[in-house]
């Protein structure tokens, strides 16, 4: 058992690992399994015991029956001798009994004649006696009531009135009548005052025995005479009077009254009784003579009956010895059969004794194993469960212990039979085993079951199981508690729908089930609720992966109904079977249910007849009734097995015809896993099953029609796929559809057994783990490394010999503008679509999106990598009062544009009141609920707009949309619009709105051609002509519009077109363009610096939160909007020049023809933006990929190690080459100089001692939580699961400077950083070069230096600035600092380059993204000493992210115009 906890310990943290679900053990774990244990062996003890004993019965009647015909025969001839023989005795009989019956009949008539002389008697004396009884009968009541009152007399109330001190008159006239009553021999006492009668009641029970024993019918004279007239007469002697005054008194009050009352009674019948006696005397000399007379004719009459009884005794045993002989003949026929046809069941039943004697051996562990199977593997996947079961408890069962086990042991039979498992079905539980087990331990756990259901089958069935005993309520519902409470009280079962991660402590005490006062009540707040020990509380979640605390998972037991791809591909074929041979699904059903009648039936038939041989006491051939039924029972079962056999026949027919579809349902079951796990991308990405069947019946019915079952299987798969991917594509950003698309392709590929896991895995990871200088100029480092890494693979070994020795065949191939279209030089062109991809990622990372693209095409076909539009018709089409239609906003698109043109042309507008547009936040949720119960009943659409406001309501939304879907108008339609959560942390969206819902996104267009023509949309004809300057007009709004399209389109370039997002969109255009209308009117010049002002301050600016962007932002306008753009022809871009006047479908045609190919350079880039840009989206899209992965599809884990002991190797490569933290006190001693430089050296320092101890620390706690020592904390898996993808923990990041750089080059970097401070602590003396990227704070070294020099020439700091020079030399050029200012090094350049030659910016060279800057001289001078003239601004940030990295400004030479540069988005960076 301890083996069984600790194991799937380590199958939790795998578990973790793998998949992301969190699963506890904790000690209540390991008692359920114990007492689990004990009460199934207990059980199954019994039941083998019982089972082995009826047959053992059994077996023992067969045999004995066997044995038994023979002597049957001889006992056949006896009876029939004996037979004979009673005949002739009857017939003797037959003539003594007619002499004796007329003897009878004279001696009768006597009699006779007697009697009726005692009958006369009879008559008087009953008379009399009646008389008697009536008068006895009026003095009953008093006795009765006398009896009554003393029953009310006890000790404790008769000791109660002896202790009145002083009691009224009407007691002591009570207890002085008692007095009298009871005088001995009727001497009536004298002093019958208080004292006198709390003496003579002296001693209690004594006092009560002598009134219960009272002799009633003998009360003396005097007595009687002293009653009547002193106390009777007493019209306060009154029971009722008296109770007022004591309970006791008026008890012998009563009891006085009633006794001299039945004497009374007593005195006028007792003359009567005298007369009543003289008769009964009389009566009883006459029936004593009538006594003779009969005795006489009794014996004659026995003499009579004895002689009848002798004959009808001869006649029965005559009948008797008939009815045995026939029954001999008809049991010895009986046997004969019997013994013939129960010979087959007897070796049945012999070999079922030997298997029950061996389960008797195996049943101990078998129990074992079944108990940990209920308390531990719920909260698992298929193939955890096996792996516990077959890999880790079987073996240590059988082979580290030895307790024997039953070979092939099916645990699910351990729980249940076939027959309930078929009743489950038809319930609605599906068919597949983890369904199955699920159901299995749902019924045995001891723990209060919790259901992780997201597909919502679990709670289906459940819901079917309990029918209308089922109780249902969700957490937080109105009057919830009371429910539990009324369930608690009566036993019934309850289901709490929807439960969250946490759930309120208020029904801690019911989920731990603690119980107080002996168990029977739980309290629930401060309510002490009544414990029903037939109460059953079932928990469910629709949550996909809740994390629930190991204190929760205590106190129930987590059972995974999470849809599994077989248990879901199952279903499928049942569904498409259905559709496409419902004949053949109808019969499959139908012998379904006939085998498990079958089932059911033989059980029974079988267990019936042995229960009746087993009971069956002595020879039971005697019993026909049970012989016949036992060869009923057998015939049955011979017609049940012959039927089983066809049935199974028909079965294998039937499977093999539904077979033929299976590859259907595997597709659907795969394309399910594939989108729902998108959620992994972005939580805004959730599918629900429902949604998918509706969506795969769909793809069936539409799918063309083609007689060949082959070629429609095709068919049908490929319609389904493409409906997916039509149905997943529309809810998500473009940014993602690759990633869907790559996935799609890769898994269904590998379905297919297409491609290599080990290849795809390679080229998911793409681990590069050296760093090689590269020989060949076309070939970067970082390029070349990695080709070296794939050289490593067996199917590459050598390429990098190749590349090298055939250096210009692949330099072409390599600056080719789309390699990917391209053969590969040499025999490589001969290798795998998967392997090309893996040479180009090595080479040519920036085309990998459009190779994946490519890859997809070929693979999939064309039209999965067209760009699909918007068809909000479609979508409308979809949906229902039960599926709203969720837009998922982007910066710049407004969705409610195209809704109110669809509402338009179907008749719900605003003006009609049959739209309702909501727009949440501030307080609109109650103008949200009205609408949308006035639009279910009306048949109206809302609109509810930005529902991500308003985080508090949703959950209501939630349960209105339930609420309302059910049961409304059926036009009724629900739309809602939610911007993306930027993190997942931050998404607050409900997984069922999103679930029940058709998700839309609509982002803007990309690309310059679409964007351009996008921004002249928003225009028409009549815009053109409105304005009276036209010509001016309609340049400038072009020009508008290709500035509008430069924003826009820049974005995609990254941190190198905006610094920052801006959310961009077609109303600033449209404002601009009305801006421009009324300035144009009314000026009669174009007032261009008024213009370009309101364009780029206020309506494009107003965006703008970046002075980087903002000079960008005018940049641009100075370029687009001056007059050269009416007066001269301006050219928009290279090769773009601004059109001539033209109408509107001219500017259209014009864009068209005129417009260059895509390229940086239309936005004033360098053609490298594109290839950085590409690049770091290559990555990302890898990264993705990667993580999206099936954790068992991960082949290098397999192969290799596993992901713990690989973040283990990291953890002890780090801890091992981790610095020790600087000694501050020692080096602050080593001068006295508090120069700024030393003061820096001094916080960086302190700096990086903070980070090194978080990274010791941490590192250091996470081994002790592999360790088991330490708890592993949400943070600590965190971290786990960052260093396993080689990204930097968040809690270092946060303490460290920005950086981009993946773990292994970022803390090479921490060690060089180190290094760094570690050369300048050593003296404290500033080094010859400053390696500037290596600060924490780089702007406190840039200001040391203004500051040394302010000090140094008592110049006003805030008059000062630094002014640069870049030189032509390298960091090893430099022995010693200047003598003012520093020596820089480590910059790069991006966008441009620096021409050492003529020492000025200059376009980069092609491919090379970033250029190495010479060694900086930085220095400060006054402000207006500092040289402008053909410089550029050039902002200096920490890493390529740029925003919020910024360091300072460098004022370079350049010979071109700065606004050449800022167009590029040139930008010096300390990180690559």
């Amino acid at each position: 058992m301890a083996h069984v906890h600790t194991s799937v310990n380590e199958m939790s943290t795998r578990y973790y690992q793998n998949e992301r679900r969190h699963n506890y053990t904790t000690p209540k774990s390991f008692l359920e399994q114990i007492s689990l244990f004990k009460n199934l062996l207990k059980k199954k003890q019994k039941e083998v015991s019982q089972k082995k004993e009826h047959l053992v019965n059994g077996i023992q009647k067969l045999e004995t029956t066997a044995s038994q015909v023979g002597d049957l025969k001889a006992r056949l001839a006896s009876q029939e001798a004996e037979l004979q023989l009673r005949n002739r005795d009857a017939e003797a009989l037959i003539a003594k009994i007619g002499l004796q019956t007329e003897k009878v009949s004279r001696e009768k008539a006597i009699a006779d004649a007697e009697e009726r002389k005692v009958t006369a008697i009879q008559t008087e004396v009953s008379q009399k006696q009646r008389e008697c009884e009536v008068d006895v009968l009026k003095a009953e009541p008093a006795l009765v009531a006398a009896t009554a009152a003393l029953n009310t007399l006890n000790r404790g109330n008769l000791t109660e009135l002896k202790v009145f001190p002083n009691p009224p008159n009407a007691v002591t006239n009570v207890t002085a009548a008692v007095m009298v009553l009871l005088a001995p021999r009727g001497r009536v006492p004298k002093d019958r005052s208080w004292k006198a009668a709390k003496v003579f009641m002296g001693k209690v029970d004594d006092f009560l025995q002598a009134l219960i024993n009272y002799d009633k019918e003998h009360i003396p004279e005097n007595c009687l005479k002293v009653v009547n007239e002193q106390y009777l007469k007493d019209p306060e002697f009154n029971p009722n009077l008296i109770r007022t005054k004591s309970f006791a008194a008026a008890g012998l009050c009563a009891w006085v009254t009633n006794i001299v009352k039945f004497y009374e009674v007593y005195c006028d019948v007792e003359p009567k009784r005298q007369a009543l006696a003289q008769a009964n005397f009389e009566l009883a000399a006459a029936t004593e003579k009538l006594e003779a007379i009969r005795k006489k004719l009794e014996d004659l009459d026995r003499n009579l009956s004895r002689l009848t009884a002798s004959f009808e005794k001869a006649i029965a045993k005559k009948v008797q010895c008939q009815e045995e002989v026939n029954q001999t003949n008809k049991t010895i026929e009986l046997a004969n059969r019997l013994v013939k046809e129960l010979e087959a069941k007897k070796i049945r039943w012999g070999q079922s004794i030997k298997s029950f004697e061996a389960q008797e051996k195996t049943l101990c562990g078998d129990v074992l194993l079944t108990a940990a199977f209920v308390s531990y593997v719920g909260s698992f996947t298929k193939q955890y469960r096996q792996e516990l079961v077959d890999c880790k408890w079987v073996p240590f069962l059988q082979h580290k212990v030895s307790i024997p086990i039953t070979e092939g042991l099916d645990l699910i039979a351990m729980l249940t039979d076939d027959a309930t498992i078929a009743t489950w079905n038809n319930e609605g539980l599906p068919s597949d085993r983890m369904s199955t087990e699920n159901a299995a331990i749902l019924t045995h756990c001891e723990r209060w079951p919790l259901m992780i259901d997201p597909q919502q089958q679990g709670i289906k069935w459940i819901k079917n199981k309990y029918g209308t005993d089922l109780k249902v309520t969700h957490l937080g519902q109105k009057g919830f508690l009371n429910a539990i409470e009324t369930a608690l009280a009566f036993g019934d079962v309850i289901l709490v729908e929807n439960v969250e991660e946490t759930i309120d402590p208020v029904l801690d005490p019911l989920l731990g089930r603690n119980t107080i006062k002996k168990g029977k009540y739980i309290r629930i707040g401060d309510k002490e609720c009544e414990f029903n020990r037939n109460f059953r509380l079932i928990l469910h979640t629709k949550l996909a992966n809740p994390h629930y605390q190991p204190e929760l998972q205590a106190q129930t037991t987590l059972l995974n109904f999470t849809v599994t791809e077989d248990g879901l591909e199952a279903q499928l074929l049942a569904e498409v079977v259905s559709i496409e041979r419902p004949d053949l699904e109808k019969l499959k059903l139908v012998l379904t249910k006939h085998q498990n009648d079958f089932k059911i039936e033989l059980k029974y038939l079988e267990d019936d007849l042995l229960l009746r041989l087993s009971a069956a006491e002595g020879s039971f051939l005697d019993d026909t009734e049970l012989v016949e039924r036992l060869e009923r029972t057998k015939a049955t079962a011979a017609e049940i097995e012959r039927k089983v056999i066809e049935a199974k026949e028909n079965e294998k027919k039937i499977n093999e015809a539904r077979e033929c579809y299976r590859p259907v349902a595997a597709r659907a079951s795969l394309l399910y896993f594939v989108i729902n796990d998108l959620r992994k991308i972005n939580p805004i990405y959730q599918f629900s099953l429902k949604a998918f069947n509706m969506l795969f019946h769909r793809a069936i019915e539409q799918a063309d029609k083609v007689e060949d079952v082959q070629g429609r299987v095709s068919v049908l798969m490929e319609s389904i796929t493409y409906a997916v991917f039509l149905y997943t594509s529309q809810a998500l950003f473009e940014k993602d559809k690759l990633t869907f698309l790559s996935q799609m392709a890769f898994q269904i590929l590998l379905r297919k057994r297409e491609i290599d896991p080990f290849e795809l895995d390679f080229l998911l990871r793409f681990k590069v783990e050296h760093t090689y200088s590269s020989p060949l100029d076309f070939l970067t480092t970082q390029s070349w490394s990695a080709l070296k890494a794939v050289a490593l693979m067996e199917e590459f070994r050598g390429i990098d010999r190749d590349v090298e020795g055939s250096a210009k065949q692949w330099r072409k191939w390599a600056e080719s503008e789309c390699p990917e279209k391209e053969k590969l030089p040499q025999e490589w062109k001969k290798k795998s679509l998967i392997q090309k991809l893996i040479i180009l990622r090595a080479v040519r990372p920036d085309r990998m999106t459009y190779a994946l693209r490519n890859f997809v095409e070929e693979k999939l076909g064309t039209k999965y990598v067209g760009r699909t539009r918007l068809d909000l018709v479609k979508a409308f089409e979809e949906s229902s009062p039960a599926t709203p239609v969720f837009f998922i906003l982007s910066p710049g698109v407004d969705a409610l544009k195209d809704l109110e043109i669809l509402g338009k042309r179907l008749g719900f507008t605003i003006d009609s009141g049959k739209f309702h547009n909501v727009s949440l936040g501030q307080g609109q949720e109650t103008v949200a609920e009205k609408a949308l119960e006035k639009a279910s009943k009306g048949g109206h659409w809302v609109l509810l707009q930005n529902v991500h406001l308003v985080a508090k309501w949703l959950g209501t939304l939630e349960k209105l949309l339930e609420r309302f879907s059910q049961g409304s108008h059926r036009d009724y339609r629900v739309f809602m619009s939610a911007k993306s959560a930027p993190t997942p942390s931050e998404h607050i969206i409900p997984q069922g709105l999103l679930e029940n819902s058709i998700k839309i996104t609509n982002e803007p267009p990309t690309g310059m051609l679409a964007n351009l023509h996008a921004a002249l949309y928003n225009f028409d004809q009549d815009t053109l002509e409105a304005c009276s300057k036209e010509q001016e007009f309609k340049s400038i709004l072009f020009s508008l519009c290709y500035f509008h399209a430069c924003v826009a389109g820049r974005l995609r370039f990254g941190p190198q077109g905006w610094s920052r997002s801006y959310p961009f969109n077609p109303g600033d255009l449209t404002v601009c363009a009305g801006v421009l209308y009324n300035y144009l009117e009314a000026n009669p010049n174009v007032p261009w610096e008024d213009l370009r002002y309101l364009f780029g301050e206020i309506m494009y600016g107003g965006h703008i939160t970046d002075d980087w962007d903002r000079r960008l932002c005018r940049v641009y306008l100075d370029k687009f909007i001056n007059p050269s753009l009416v007066e001269d022809e301006l050219m928009l871009a290279p090769g773009f020049a601004a059109p001539p006047n033209l109408d509107y479908s001219g500017y259209h045609q014009y864009i068209e023809e005129r417009l260059p190919p895509e390229s940086p350079a239309l936005y004033g880039l360098h053609p490298n933006a594109e290839i950085e840009f590409l690049t770091v989206m290559s990555n990302t899209l890898f990264r993705t990929l990667l993580e999206m992965q099936p954790r068992n599809v991960l082949v290098s884990e397999e192969l290799g190690q596993s992901t713990e002991e690989k973040v283990k190797n990291v953890l002890d490569d780090i801890l091992e080459k981790l610095p020790e933290e600087f000694n501050m006190a020692e080096i602050m001693q080593k001068t006295s100089n508090r120069s700024p430089y030393v003061l820096v050296c001094f916080q960086e320092c302190e700096r990086m001692n903070i980070l090194l101890r978080e990274i010791r620390v941490s590192l250091q706690q996470l081994d002790l939580g592999w360790k088991g020592e330490l708890t592993l904390s949400p943070d600590m898996e965190a971290q786990q699961s960052q260093l396993s993808y080689d990204t930097v923990p968040d809690a270092w990041s946060k303490l460290a400077y920005p950086s981009t750089y993946g773990l292994a080059h970022w803390f090479n970097d921490l060690l060089l950083r180190c290094r760094e401070l570690e050369t300048w602590t050593h003296d404290l003396a500033l080094p010859a070069v400053v390696w500037l990227p290596g600060f924490f704070n780089p702007q406190s070294f840039l200001t040391a230096i203004m500051q040394t020099m302010a000090r140094k020439n008592e110049w006003p700091l805030d008059k000062m600035c630094l002014t640069v020079d870049v030189t032509k030399k390298t960091k090893e050029d430099y022995g010693h600092p200047p003598r003012e200012g520093a020596y820089l090094h480590g910059l790069l350049m991006e966008g441009a380059r620096w021409d050492t030659q003529s020492g000025t910016i200059a376009d980069a060279c092609l491919k090379e993204l970033t250029s190495v800057m010479p060694v900086i001289f930085a220095k400060a001078i006054p402000t207006d000493r500092q040289e402008t003239k053909h410089t550029y601004e050039c902002p200096v940030y920490k890493t390529k992210m740029r925003g919020p990295t910024y360091v300072w400004t460098f004022r370079l030479k350049s010979k071109d115009k700065a606004a050449k540069w800022v167009l590029a988005g040139v930008a010096l960076l300390l990180e690559a």
